[in-house]
């Protein structure tokens, strides 16, 4: 295996009272590959919002205060701070090139006044702490206004330093880097709720770090063969449960769900719970197993229920039922008949995240085309929307927008011969507790606030 391994009415239940109007298109980039975003994550308040990139950079964005003479200008995001957070490396004995993109980025709970942030690559975490300054202190006796030390003789009277204000100015310092934990590329990372600990995962195991200790982990799974001509299967993401601290869960890419507890063993190779659906062999494919393949799971804020995407659906997976999900909802089915040209230009390999809102009542992924689906839980209702330029103008409401398999075709559909497989919405974000969105379209990433939401502020 190697080393590899909207200018109308939207009529959609949880939309026919929340439209979702456009509060900006914010430009990551110019047009190379590094600028393409590959990761987006609010904070635990919805008050930051950072997303990484292939140059290894990642952007933070801050929510705007309410301001009583603009109340629209609530809920808009504008950059915050901007940092490197990796490098591209090379590993000499494996002759190995170690990208420097950014894979994933997770917000630890705020403690103090300052954030802090854990980003990675295929191979390095790294703990960055964000915090303002505006103030400074001045009239050192020792030293000059540079910093340097003065000469002792030229000290004839004592001082007393003070504290002047200054411009504010968002300090991004590096406070841990965690490296040589991982030998395969690193998918997921993710904080326990003790906050003390997190684990990350690659293709064949999951670590456990502390935070305060960079130079050892604890592997808590490892599902790698001795002879790896028996490997049948890889890790493709993993997450902890939001309150108990001893439970995780992790997706392999035989579309299986296994949930640890730590109290049990200190290796997790024997699952304490098992979340599979049994294949229906009349739709046993040649491209069977590729499109079951779990590219990313999210445990509910009640932390009673798994979200899953897998290439064609989004599944609900209720902890205590294993043997089903109870519910699964059709992403783009119309692709069904596509799976043959979409393995050859390797579209059937791309990994979709789905997120839920704030109060597990909505689930939201993305599709082809610049598309991105929701899908409401409570009265099976679903809408299409699109992030575009064209959708893009302030304050604009985001039409539904509908795929044409045949027969008669509306106005406004569009054929399935005619999405466009490079614009793909792989990376979104759900704010924690309002309708916010995030949508990565690409290098642009596309805000979208609740129309109803916004106009009460």
């Amino acid at each position: 295996m190697g080393e590899d391994v909207d200018t109308r009415k939207i009529n959609h239940s949880f939309l026919r009272d929340h439209n979702y109007v456009t509060e900006g298109c914010l430009d990551i980039i110019t047009t190379s590959n590094a600028d393409i975003i590959s990761t987006v994550e609010f904070n635990h308040t919805g008050e930051l919002l950072a997303t990484g990139d292939k140059g290894g950079r990642v952007v933070i964005f801050q929510r705007e205060p309410e301001c009583k003479n603009e109340p629209c200008s609530q809920g808009e995001y504008n950059v915050y701070s901007t940092f490197q957070s990796h490098e591209p490396e090379f590993d000499y004995l494996k002759s190995l090139e170690i990208e420097e993109k950014i894979n994933k980025i997770k917000w630890l709970p705020q403690q103090n006044a300052a954030h802090s942030l854990l980003s990675t690559n295929d191979k390095t975490i790294k703990l960055w702490k964000i915090s303002e300054r505006d103030k400074r202190p001045e009239g050192y006796n020792l030293k000059d206004e540079e910093g340097k030390m003065k000469d002792l003789s030229t000290v004839t009277s004592l001082q007393v330093p003070v504290i002047k204000p200054m411009d504010l100015m968002v300090e991004v310092t590096p406070r841990r880097i965690f490296s040589n934990g991982h030998t395969y590329h690193v998918n997921s990372i993710s904080v326990n709720s003790d906050c003390e600990t997190y684990m990350s995962a690659d293709d064949l195991r999951i670590n456990l770090w502390h935070l305060a200790i960079t130079d050892r982990s604890f592997n808590i799974v490892d599902i790698k063969p001795a002879n790896m001509e028996d490997l049948t299967e890889v890790i493709t993401a993993a997450e902890f449960h939001p309150y108990h601290c001893n439970l995780f869960v992790y997706s392999t890419s035989k579309g299986s769900l296994r949930l640890c507890d730590m109290r049990a063993s200190a290796l997790c190779d024997k699952h304490c719970k098992l979340y599979e659906e049994p294949e229906d062999p009349s739709n046993r494919s040649f491209f069977s197993e590729i499109i079951s393949s779990v590219s990313d799971v999210k445990f509910s804020h009640s932390g009673r229920y798994m979200l899953t995407r897998d290439y064609l659906t989004v599944k609900v997976w209720d902890l205590n039922m294993e043997t089903k999900p109870i519910e699964t909802y059709q992403v783009h089915d119309y692709l069904r008949s596509k799976l043959c040209s979409l393995y050859e230009n390797d579209c059937i390999f791309d990994k979709f995240e789905c997120a839920w809102n704030g109060s597990d009542s909505v689930i939201m992924t993305g599709a082809y085309n610049n598309f991105f689906r929701m899908f409401d839980r409570n009265t099976k209702r679903d809408v299409t929307l699109e992030a575009s330029r064209e959708s893009s103008k302030p304050r604009a409401v985001l039409k539904p927008r509908r795929v044409c398999v045949g027969g008669k075709r509306r106005k406004d559909d569009i054929s399935v011969d005619s999405l466009d497989f490079t614009k793909k919405i792989l990376h979104t974000a759900w704010h924690p507790t309002e309708n916010i969105i995030a949508i990565a379209a690409t290098n642009n990433l596309y805000i979208f606030q609740d129309k109803v939401n916004s106009e009460m502020h």
